[in-house]
């Protein structure tokens, strides 16, 4: 198993990058939160995970162990597959998605593609005894106004043609430094101050 790549970027994407491991360029997918994690780098460490089927091979690379260790729980759980955890992973951070699962916030996964009610309660279900034996802390990071504030921003700020990547990293950190954002005017307004 290939736990990580050191090397240099050839070239990324959103969704993929190729890296240059001394002369060797591999293809590793990569969720939203890993490419603003790495979009300044020209160099770097991924955290790897190798899915193997019958008829192919594919890397998944995570800017944080965190991040490769949610993937994995949630590659476990039936039906959902690694392209909806790399997508599930996009729309929320390793963090947002552990806080949802021990916390049962079924609202949290609303608006992430591909997840629907019945799947997001299948996740809590089959992860959440599992993330509190590993993590051992039941500290809840994000609440769902977070996530429901940080959602109506982000759609807010996509439409006024902001790039979704910046803005996705901008609006973690506001609600990651300020707990007292209390409506979605106001986080907008703080975003802009940044974003311009």
């Amino acid at each position: 198993m290939i736990r990580y790549l050191k090397g240099h970027f050839a070239e990324k994407s959103p969704t993929h990058v190729i890296m240059d491991v001394q002369g060797i360029g591999y293809m590793v997918h990569i969720s939203l939160n890993t490419s603003s994690a790495i979009e300044k780098n020209e160099a770097g460490r991924l955290h790897t995970y190798l899915h193997v089927k019958e008829d192919s091979q594919t890397l998944y690379g995570f800017a944080t162990l965190e991040e490769r260790s949610i993937f994995v729980q949630l590659i476990s759980v039936s039906g959902i597959g690694p392209n909806t955890a790399r997508v599930l992973l996009s729309g929320m951070t390793a963090k947002e998605a552990r806080s949802a699962i021990i916390g049962e916030h079924v609202e949290a996964f609303k608006k992430i593609k591909g997840i629907g009610p019945k799947t997001a309660k299948r996740i809590i279900l089959d992860l959440k005894d599992k993330l509190l034996k590993d993590g051992g802390s039941t500290t809840i990071f994000a609440s769902v106004k977070d996530n429901t504030l940080r959602d109506e921003a982000l759609s807010a700020l996509i439409a006024l043609q902001f790039n979704k990547i910046k803005v996705q990293k901008v609006l973690n950190a506001i609600l990651k430094e300020q707990s007292n954002v209390e409506n979605v005017e106001t986080l907008i307004k703080l975003a802009l101050k940044r974003l311009s």
